[in-house]
């Protein structure tokens, strides 16, 4: 059972990871869910209160940070709320929509669509457009560090401590 549950564990790592770029798949709510079938299959010794205070710490902060830094990085190439609403659509929608690049036109297309239906100009609209992607990344950057985190976070407790 121990090695079922260590590639259930590592299999939910792959796809919290994955998750960070592609937000249909459930981010750091997959690593998370690895503590708990890790201690399921294998055991919740390792865990105290600390654990799961700083665990839960840091799924509060990607998910907050998530929305941040892309909101952050759409207005501050002069984006209105309409296109961060804009851009959030067109992160979830684009790749359905352009499968292999939707992750990327999308929110670019969703903020610039969001400035547009509030008449903003051409021009500044592109821009609005640009720090979404731009916002984007830097928070799939965020996401990855803040997952590796708690991955380490949870490598040391069942191996360290």
């Amino acid at each position: 059972m121990e090695i079922v549950g260590w590639l259930l564990v590592i299999l939910l790592f792959v796809i919290g990871m994955a998750g960070t770029v592609y937000p249909v798949l459930p981010g750091a709510l997959a690593v998370y869910g690895a503590f708990f079938i890790y201690g399921w299959l294998i055991s919740f010794e390792p865990f105290g209160v600390w654990f799961w205070l700083i665990q839960t710490l840091i799924v509060i902060a990607i998910i907050v940070a998530d929305y941040l830094v892309s909101a952050l990085g759409v207005t501050k190439f002069g984006g209105s709320k309409a296109s961060v609403i804009g851009s959030t659509i067109g992160i979830i929608l684009g790749p359905f929509v352009i499968p292999a690049f939707g992750i990327i036109i999308g929110p670019f297309l969703g903020a610039v669509i969001g400035e547009l239906i509030i008449k903003t100009p051409w021009k500044p609209a592109l821009k609005a457009g640009v720090g979404s992607v731009i916002g984007f990344f830097s928070s799939v950057v965020v996401k990855v560090v803040l997952q590796l985190v708690m991955i380490v976070v949870f490598l040391l407790w069942v191996f360290a401590f």
